[in-house]
């Protein structure tokens, strides 16, 4: 397993989110899920007109690395979002439908994943399990598939 970095992880993130298509929030997020031979895949926020289609950074770094057969192999996730052309430094920790995103590759590889936060600017760093985000998560394990 790879040596989780956070710092690294929020500057992953951090260089995701300016990539963030977001016109209607001014919110960029950017996302980095650390898997378990050291690879790093990240993802920006992707707004749509019609606001229920858009998709978190989160859900899109997870999604990259379900598209490459890896969402068992997740070991750690970093977050960081902030208004556009601010430098917002509180940490921003995933919405309720991310965490029940990330809590599927967590169950899926048998794991309570660290998640660290970030804001878009300076080094505060909020660190979580999970399990401190997501208690009594539901997920492929109470479907009998984790």
């Amino acid at each position: 397993m790879s040596e989780v970095n956070p710092k690294a992880l929020i500057e992953a993130a951090r260089k995701a989110s300016k990539h963030a298509y977001a016109p209607y929030s001014n919110f960029a997020v950017g996302a980095a899920v650390l898997l378990s031979d050291g690879t790093m895949v990240t993802g920006a926020n992707f707004e749509n007109a019609s606001y229920g289609l858009s998709l978190c950074a989160e859900t899109v770094a997870l999604a990259r690395t379900s598209s490459e057969g890896r969402l068992a192999d997740v070991v750690a996730i970093g977050v960081i979002g902030g208004r556009i052309g601010h430098a917002d430094t509180a940490p921003v920790s995933p919405c309720g439908r991310c965490r029940q995103i990330i809590n599927e590759a967590a169950q899926l590889g048998g794991r309570d994943l660290p998640v660290f936060c970030g804001g878009a600017a300076g080094d505060e760093i909020a660190a979580y399990t999970l399990s401190q985000l997501l208690p009594a998560a539901f997920g492929p394990r109470d479907l009998g598939l984790a």
